[in-house]
């Protein structure tokens, strides 16, 4: 017997249990410089120095994350979207485009509504940000080690 992941999905507020999320053009919120530089295709760099996210790469899929609080995050850049417990349909891929457990997949069917209008409090954020910090420094130690031994 194999367990089925759960995935989960966070981003627009009120869709209900069986209806189906598909991809949509980048959403832009009015005065949203990083969303308008999203959906121009480029990153700029935030007033906190960080770049913007950069642009996906599969427009025509939907992402899915089996990281509850990960799916959490993107629900709570959402202009308090929701978080949702998803099926996906169609052939789920891995994507490479994140630091946490992501996948694609052509749509998806809400099977839950976990969370309505998600805000996550300074904890939850810090939590998260020590989590994407440990996978990416762990990513670049990875990239740096394999680096240093093709040098030799």
């Amino acid at each position: 017997m194999t367990d089925t992941p759960r995935y989960f999905h966070g981003g627009v507020p009120g869709l209900s249990i069986g209806d189906r999320i598909v991809p949509h053009p980048p959403r832009v919120h009015p005065g949203c410089a990083e969303c308008e530089a999203r959906a121009a295709g480029r990153q700029i760099r935030m007033p906190d120095g960080r770049l913007s996210e950069p642009p996906t790469r599969h427009p025509d899929r939907v992402y899915l994350t089996t990281d509850r609080t990960y799916a959490a995050w993107y629900a709570s850049r959402s202009w308090l979207g929701d978080l949702y417990r998803v099926q996906p349909e169609g052939d789920v891929v891995e994507s490479d485009e994140d630091p946490f457990p992501t996948f694609i997949a052509t749509s998806a069917v809400i099977v839950q509504v976990v969370e309505r209008a998600v805000r996550l409090t300074d904890k939850d954020r810090r939590r998260l940000d020590r989590r994407w910090r440990a996978i990416e420094d762990a990513a670049r130690r990875e990239r740096l080690g394999i680096h240093s031994q093709a040098v030799r």
